[in-house]
């Protein structure tokens, strides 16, 4: 039973639907009684037919407007013009001006003009009385005007304030539902503005923590470093055959060791990042410089560094140190993406207002669910990666002025661009 109940509740939620069955109880009710008046036997109808019949034609309504409702409006306007013919012709086979069906005019206007509007409403008032005039004529003995005046008045100025007011309550209820979905997206950008900040406040403490391990794990390096480098000493001044195996294995140790090195080093400068020291410096010098010292591990890589800067770049007011490095950790990107050979491709570029450093490689291309995170901090694909390397380039890019932005084809590798604003003075 709550279920039908339900059912039956969800059906009705539109407006249209609402309309279309208050209609349809007010005048199927109306009509029955009314019936109960009697009628002058001369006059007489079969009354529950008729009511039967009503009840069924508003059925119809409903369900046209259930099954399309983009109709709707036109569909209640039909019925509208429906019921007032219909109100017509029972006032003329029961008696014209002295038949009590005229009464039916006061809620069907009434109920269209709370749904179409105060116009509608007096319009269908007017009608009303037009036809209640001509039902008069008809059947006499004529009522005259006055009564007609009189029903179109009481019938029309009722309608007009209350499709007045429905106007203006269908107003405050769309402010309202406005209201109501701003309210709803303030609160997703509130949700996702707090789901940054829960993110933020993991990285800081991530960053706090790492900042930590690493001052934690420096010295034990560098103890390791240089007793390790002692080693290598000892097993390069006693020659044998043992000794050489000694020597490579204390070679790789060291080798792991300047990994850590370079591991801690690298969460410093990201949690530690120095303030530039801007002096006016050869952007060209800065990238063929990069050039020539990753090539020789490029060559032993098999890939082939190829190095274009354009002659029109100018020295401009940068910190070749910081900037070096952003270059430099966008290189070894690109190196470790050609770890089977391939072209990578070092380039400047004068633009109007901007100096451009791209960085180029070969590769495989960077795949959408990886790019989504690509400058997100410690997030990285390597298995010994830190996941800083395009957060510290990025974040030295910024400290100039600067942007730094990817693009990537599947399989035809990516690009990295560096654009750096030309001053006033760096135009000539």
């Amino acid at each position: 039973m709550r279920r039908s109940l339900h059912t039956a509740a969800r059906a009705l939620e539109r407006d249209e639907r609402v309309f279309a069955v208050l209609l349809t109880v007010i005048m199927v009710g109306g009509l029955a009684t009314l019936g109960l008046a009697p009628l002058r036997p001369r006059y007489r109808i079969d009354l529950f037919p008729l009511v039967v019949k009503f009840a069924a034609y508003k059925l119809g309504v409903f369900a046209l407007v259930t099954v399309n409702p983009r109709a709707t409006r036109a569909v209640l306007l039909g019925a509208l013009t429906v019921d007032l013919l219909l109100i017509f012709v029972l006032l003329w086979l029961t008696g014209g001006g002295d038949s009590l069906f005229y009464l039916l005019f006061f809620p069907l206007v009434a109920v269209n003009a709370y749904y179409f509007g105060p116009w509608v409403g007096l319009g269908a008032a007017l009608v009303a009385g037009g036809l209640y005039a001509a039902a008069a004529a008809l059947a006499p003995p004529w009522v005259g005007w006055t009564p007609v005046t009189i029903l179109s008045a009481l019938v029309g100025l009722p309608a007009f304030a209350l499709g007045h007011v429905a106007e203006r309550e269908r107003r405050a209820r769309g402010e309202v539902e406005r209201l109501n979905v701003e309210l709803k997206q303030t609160l997703g950008r509130l949700e996702a503005a707090q789901e940054d900040l829960i993110v933020a406040e993991r990285m800081a403490t991530v960053g706090r923590l790492s900042l930590k391990v690493a001052h934690e794990v420096r010295n034990p390096i560098s103890a390791i470093e240089l007793n390790a480098e002692m080693l290598e000493d000892i097993v390069r001044n006693h020659p044998g055959a043992d000794m050489e195996e000694a020597g490579g294995l204390v070679g790789a140790i060291r080798e792991q060791v300047n990994a850590l090195d370079a591991l801690t080093e690298e969460y410093l400068a990201f949690a530690r990042f120095p303030r530039p020291n801007f002096e006016e410096d050869g952007v060209n010098d800065m990238v063929q410089g990069v050039a020539e010292f990753v090539r020789p591990v490029a060559t032993r890589q098999g890939i082939t560094v190829k190095v274009a800067c354009d002659a029109a770049v100018p020295t401009m007011v940068i910190d070749r140190t910081l900037l070096r490095q952003a270059v430099l950790n966008l290189v070894k990107n690109g190196l470790e993406c050609l770890s089977r050979g391939g072209l990578l491709t070092v380039s400047t570029c004068r633009r109007p207002g901007i100096v451009e450093i791209a960085v180029g490689d070969s590769g495989p291309g960077i795949p959408p669910d990886i790019a989504l995170r690509l400058f997100e901090p410690f997030f990285t694909t390597k298995p010994q990666g830190t996941g800083l390397g395009l957060s510290i380039a990025r974040q030295i890019v910024e400290e100039h002025g600067g942007e730094l932005r990817w693009s990537s084809t599947p399989g035809s590798g990516a690009t990295f661009t560096i654009g750096l604003p030309l001053k006033d003075d760096e135009h000539g």
